[in-house]
């Protein structure tokens, strides 16, 4: 079986990745499949976290993993040493969202990390996303203390995972494209371009920067050398003011990694230079995943309303419904399910005033019997029955129909209530 470091830049509990996980483990081996909760430990949901991932595996993977808990490293001695056991057995482990900084003091000088570069060793598949894909670099960024605390741009020493099994010497950022921030730069793992060069003159003069973007999976098989590219976005490999960057479905080989990492002109396989630092431009605003998702079903469902398709927009709303139940297994802390809940009460608002005034445009439903009383009036008024054409005029006024005699004959609107 293949011996597989797989670094997911976000998303690793969502639906984007439900495909990666199903390879990784159809041919992961016989051995058992664990979740190891160190990132997420310190928060006071672990609890729940722990349920959501193990359900979100069950429910949308398929497969039941064991919880490998390791929340401190002076939990007693005895689940320290069944934790390091149940990964001695695994050949498939995860350890995903919460915080980066806080994993590495858990882990660093302790069993852990040989622990989990001993899973690829063996031929097994380690699986880091979003917080716990910090750690396997040789620098780590401890985001939240940067982001969210304002500490000064710093680099923590990481797990080096990626070095001692494959000898390349790289930070590696996830949430490489991310954009939450709109016009506020967030790239670069919510650093934005201007921090991140500044972090870049702190990095060691060998040492590369290997971003993995959003909803993307980077699956590197150490024994063959092959670097494959899933999901969503792409893999950039960064080296000060030189960029490479291999899209979704593309492949490359670790000797090319390599070699793009140490700044070398050599374009890897199936990649394409990036354009240079100076020419990126702070992103528009976008989105990825559930948020791009209910926009999308939102402007369907409009169009459906306009074209008085009404089954479309039932699908749509129902279609809205179960994208929100599929991805309120994701760890991610966003507000995008706040914003698809949104757009999923305005839809049903649509539709209860559709089902209120219809979908028809009112003017083809009631045109045929206004016109045919214009016709009448018309008729009364060409032989002076005057009082005829008053009462019929009277009568579409009643019934909220304003008339309008004009030089060009006459019209007709409907009248505000």
């Amino acid at each position: 079986m293949p011996a597989r470091l797989v670094i997911i830049g976000s998303g690793e509990t969502s639906p984007t990745m439900v495909k990666v996980h199903r390879e990784l483990l159809a041919t992961a081996g016989g051995g058992s499949a664990a979740m190891l909760d160190t990132p997420f430990g310190f928060q006071a949901n672990a609890d729940d976290l722990t349920d959501k991932i193990g359900e979100y595996f069950r429910d949308s993977v398929g497969v039941d993993i064991a919880v490998a808990t390791w929340r401190r490293r002076d939990e007693p001695v005895a689940v320290l040493e069944r934790t390091l056991a149940l990964l001695g057995r695994a050949s498939w482990v995860f350890a995903g969202p919460g915080s980066p900084s806080y994993a590495l003091r858990q882990w660093a000088d302790t069993p852990m990390p040989a622990a989990l570069a001993e899973i690829v060793r063996r031929g097994g598949s380690l699986v880091m996303g979003s917080a716990a894909a910090v750690t396997v670099g040789s620098a780590s960024l401890p985001v939240y203390e940067i982001y969210k605390v304002g500490d000064e741009a710093r680099w923590l020493p990481g797990l080096d995972l990626l070095g001692t099994l494959t000898g390349i010497s790289a930070a590696v950022i996830p949430h490489y494209d991310n954009r939450e921030g709109g016009r506020h730069d967030t790239r670069y793992c919510y650093m934005g371009e201007q921090r991140l060069l500044e972090l870049e003159e702190m990095l060691p003069a060998d040492v590369g920067i290997l971003g993995v973007d959003e909803h993307t999976a980077v699956v590197i098989d150490v024994e063959s050398g092959a670097v494959d590219i899933m999901g969503a976005g792409g893999l950039t490999l960064r080296y000060r003011d030189r960029q490479t960057v291999i899209p979704a479905g593309g492949s490359t080989g670790l000797d090319h990694v390599a070699a793009a990492l140490r700044g070398e002109s050599a374009v890897p396989g199936g990649a394409t230079p990036a354009p240079p630092r100076e020419s990126i431009a702070t992103p528009a605003t976008a989105s990825t995943g559930l948020r791009a998702d209910a926009e999308a079903r939102r402007e369907a469902f409009r169009a459906a309303l306009v074209a008085g398709d009404a089954e479309r927009a039932l699908e749509e709303t129902l279609g809205l419904e179960q994208d929100i139940h599929s991805w309120s297994a994701d760890t991610l802390q966003s507000d995008d399910i706040d914003v698809a809940r949104a757009i999923l009460r305005a839809m049903l608002v649509d539709l209860a005033t559709a089902a209120r005034t219809g979908l028809r445009d009112e003017r083809e439903v009631i045109g045929p019997f206004v016109d045919l009383l214009l016709e009448a009036r018309q008729r009364a008024r060409d032989t002076k029955d005057f009082g005829s054409s008053d009462a019929l005029r009277d009568g579409l006024i009643a019934l909220g129909i304003e008339v309008r005699d004009t030089p060009d004959g006459v019209t007709w609107e409907r009248s505000t209530p």
